[in-house]
Protein backbone atom coordinates (compact mmCIF):
# COMPACT_ATOMS: atom_id res chain seq x y z
CA UNK A 1 0.00 0.00 0.00
CA UNK A 2 1.31 3.09 -0.84
CA UNK A 3 2.35 5.28 2.17
CA UNK A 4 3.37 9.30 2.61
CA UNK A 5 5.90 11.36 4.60
CA UNK A 6 4.32 14.58 5.79
CA UNK A 7 6.87 17.15 7.02
CA UNK A 8 5.63 20.88 8.53
CA UNK A 9 8.81 22.65 8.45
CA UNK A 10 9.41 26.01 10.19
CA UNK A 11 13.00 27.02 9.16
CA UNK A 12 14.53 29.86 10.78
CA UNK A 13 18.76 29.45 9.06
CA UNK A 14 17.69 28.78 5.52
CA UNK A 15 21.51 28.92 4.91
CA UNK A 16 22.22 26.17 7.27
CA UNK A 17 19.24 24.39 5.87
CA UNK A 18 20.46 24.26 2.56
CA UNK A 19 23.13 21.75 2.74
CA UNK A 20 20.07 19.10 4.20
CA UNK A 21 18.44 20.37 1.66
CA UNK A 22 20.52 19.52 -1.14
CA UNK A 23 21.14 16.32 0.57
CA UNK A 24 18.01 14.24 1.25
CA UNK A 25 16.43 14.29 -2.40
CA UNK A 26 18.98 12.17 -3.71
CA UNK A 27 18.32 9.67 -0.45
CA UNK A 28 14.95 9.85 -1.17
CA UNK A 29 15.41 8.79 -4.54
CA UNK A 30 17.59 5.88 -3.93
CA UNK A 31 15.27 4.33 -1.42
CA UNK A 32 12.04 4.73 -3.77
CA UNK A 33 10.36 7.56 -3.02
CA UNK A 34 9.52 11.02 -5.01
CA UNK A 35 8.80 14.10 -3.85
CA UNK A 36 4.89 15.33 -4.09
CA UNK A 37 5.09 19.00 -2.22
CA UNK A 38 8.48 20.63 -1.79
CA UNK A 39 8.96 24.55 -1.35
CA UNK A 40 6.35 26.49 -4.03
CA UNK A 41 3.99 28.99 -3.33
CA UNK A 42 0.64 27.87 -0.50
CA UNK A 43 -2.48 29.44 0.12
CA UNK A 44 -4.62 28.92 3.27
CA UNK A 45 -8.18 28.55 2.14
CA UNK A 46 -9.49 27.73 5.43
CA UNK A 47 -7.97 28.15 9.18
CA UNK A 48 -4.74 29.48 10.19
CA UNK A 49 -1.44 27.98 9.38
CA UNK A 50 1.78 29.69 10.55
CA UNK A 51 4.53 30.34 8.75
CA UNK A 52 5.33 26.36 8.36
CA UNK A 53 6.07 25.00 5.04
CA UNK A 54 4.69 21.28 3.84
CA UNK A 55 6.57 18.68 2.44
CA UNK A 56 5.31 15.43 0.91
CA UNK A 57 6.72 12.29 -0.46
CA UNK A 58 5.25 9.47 -1.63
CA UNK A 59 6.43 5.91 -1.15
CA UNK A 60 5.37 2.34 -2.88
CA UNK A 61 5.20 1.01 1.04
CA UNK A 62 5.46 2.04 4.51
CA UNK A 63 8.19 -0.57 5.13
CA UNK A 64 10.21 1.45 1.89
CA UNK A 65 9.51 4.63 3.81
CA UNK A 66 11.11 3.10 7.31
CA UNK A 67 14.00 2.29 5.42
CA UNK A 68 14.71 5.47 3.70
CA UNK A 69 14.15 7.11 7.74
CA UNK A 70 15.91 4.59 9.56
CA UNK A 71 19.02 4.47 6.95
CA UNK A 72 22.79 4.95 7.60
CA UNK A 73 22.48 7.41 4.90
CA UNK A 74 19.43 9.92 6.20
CA UNK A 75 20.78 9.04 9.95
CA UNK A 76 24.05 11.17 8.69
CA UNK A 77 22.11 13.53 6.95
CA UNK A 78 19.57 14.40 9.99
CA UNK A 79 22.51 15.96 11.49
CA UNK A 80 22.94 19.09 8.49
CA UNK A 81 19.05 19.63 9.61
CA UNK A 82 20.12 20.53 13.49
CA UNK A 83 19.45 24.41 14.81
CA UNK A 84 17.79 25.00 11.52
CA UNK A 85 14.30 25.23 12.62
CA UNK A 86 11.30 22.68 13.85
CA UNK A 87 10.40 20.36 12.40
CA UNK A 88 7.15 17.44 12.53
CA UNK A 89 6.89 14.12 10.73
CA UNK A 90 4.67 11.68 10.04
CA UNK A 91 4.40 8.24 7.96
CA UNK A 92 0.43 8.00 6.85
CA UNK A 93 -0.94 5.15 4.97
CA UNK A 94 -2.67 5.82 0.97
CA UNK A 95 -5.96 4.83 0.37
CA UNK A 96 -6.04 1.34 -1.04
CA UNK A 97 -7.03 1.23 -4.18
CA UNK A 98 -8.95 -1.81 -6.13
CA UNK A 99 -9.30 -2.37 -9.43
CA UNK A 100 -13.57 -2.10 -10.27
CA UNK A 101 -14.54 -5.29 -12.42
Amino acid sequence: MTAYIIVEAVVHDPEKFSAYAKTVPAIVAEFGGEYLVLGGQQESLEGEWGPSRLVMHRWPSAEQAKAFWYSDAYEAAKPLREGTGSFRVMLVDGLQQTTLE
